[in-house]
């Protein structure tokens, strides 16, 4: 894998990415545990399973930590999450002993001396960059939810992390749901073989209302405490990158998928309005420019109800692809594609994701083809929230140069 600066400087030729490497590694069914390789996985006896650690025990980590489990292949056999009162409960639904349950913000670091062989990083965003590197540096293998950092310096340290990881053939794999998703994978191969014409223009959307009502109302309580502030972490930009990057990535993923390519520049704008605490914004409106002059305009919100809706469509010149994230995929005019629906996907598409991480560890499969558009749809969303926040045009080499690191203000809350 070559550097963030070398796989994404501006210009059409170089801005595509090879697509093998959206359309291969992102599915596969496990494998059975008598071919296991032991020398694929330290500590690991032949016929034995993946030990894995869990790094965050919030909602989304105990509920994945569940699939892990179901896989078959692997044994849950740490877990850390700064809270107590969490890693606890998880410990419990796993029954791991407290001598296998870890807390504090350098908790990780502690379960990974405990020789696991593999880590799940579900942690707050910010985390993810040190998180991933530390396990790699302890020749642990990597499952890391998205996004994959926060800021631009963390997007290169990830980048560095999965490369190294390749030389030291430990597997590394970016959970993006739509891209193991068969309708979402034959429309964007038919789309870029030309089944619409060529693109002139499109729409991202992420609508949706906010889920983090309850930490908001434990945050109002005392908005100066530390810990409130974790764990509302959805509310803090430093903590989640803004709803643009933790969870509007979904749609504009999909949008640099289709296209095959990250844009060249973008204008933006947005806000919040629905709530006082918090500095994250509930709207964002953005257009981005891609080679050949094609426009896409994306927009988002976090707030009420009425509406929900994650979908990226391309207009060309002899038809429309239109996507929804668990939704309809198809592709109408001159040549149609009816595709199909996953009303599961986001659980499919994670369960997908597992059974291939199995795969490269017991297969030595170390090529990582999920981290570069994983890095490039992140660098997008960084790319729109700055020009929003500026309230301006930004280009991409402009966005890439930026040595900005949000800082969380981490004080007061316990190592």
């Amino acid at each position: 894998m070559g550097k963030l600066s070398d796989n994404l400087n501006t210009g059409e030729a170089s801005t595509r990415l090879s697509r093998r490497k959206f359309l291969t590694g992102t599915s596969g069914a496990a494998v059975s545990l008598s071919i296991l390789r032991p020398e694929l996985i330290r500590g690991s006896q032949a016929n034995s399973k993946i030990s894995l650690g869990l790094l965050g025990c919030g909602g989304r980590g105990t509920w994945i930590a569940d699939l892990f489990r179901k896989h078959g292949g692997y044994e849950i056999a740490a877990a850390m999450d700064y809270f107590p009162d969490r890693v606890n409960a998880f410990g419990e639904k796993f029954n791991l002993p407290p001598t296998r349950r870890y807390t504090g913000l350098m908790g990780y670091r502690r379960l990974l001396e405990s020789k696991v062989d593999a880590v799940a990083i579900e942690s707050p965003p910010y985390f993810h960059p040190g998180q991933a590197a530390a396990a790699v540096d302890a020749g642990v293998h990597v499952y890391l939810a998205k996004p994959i950092g926060v800021d631009v310096p963390a997007c290169r340290s990830i980048e560095a992390s999965a490369r190294k990881a390749a030389e030291k053939k430990l597997a590394y794999l970016i959970d993006f749901q739509t891209r193991t998703d068969p309708f979402f994978q034959e429309a964007v191969r038919r789309v870029q073989a030309g089944d619409i014409g060529r693109i002139i223009n499109g729409e991202a959307t992420y609508i949706a209302g906010s889920p983090w009502l309850r930490h908001l109302e434990e945050l109002k309580l005392n908005p100066a405490d530390p810990e409130r502030r974790l764990r509302g972490w959805g509310m803090s930009r430093a903590l989640s990158g803004d709803i643009i990057t933790e969870q509007n990535i979904h749609s504009i993923d999909v949008m640099t998928w289709i296209l095959d390519q990250h844009p060249l520049r973008a204008l933006g704008t947005g806000g919040l309005k629905s709530r006082n605490l918090g500095d994250c914004w509930d709207h964002f409106s953005v257009i981005f420019w891609f080679a050949e002059d094609v426009i896409v305009s994306f927009s988002s919100k976090q707030y009420g109800t009425g509406w929900d809706d994650i979908l990226c469509r391309m207009y060309g010149t002899t038809g429309t692809v239109d996507t929804h994230y668990a939704g309809e995929v198809s592709i109408k005019g001159a040549t149609p594609y009816a595709g199909g629906r996953d009303g599961t996907l986001y659980t499919t598409g994670a369960v997908r994701n597992i059974a291939t991480f199995y795969d490269d560890i017991t297969r030595g499969r170390f090529e990582h083809p999920t981290v570069p558009p994983a890095v490039r749809s992140n660098l997008t969303t960084i790319l729109g929230r700055r020009a929003a926040y500026k309230l301006a045009e930004v280009s991409w080499d402009e966005m890439l140069r930026s040595e900005e690191r949000f800082d969380p203000a981490l004080t007061g809350l316990k190592e």
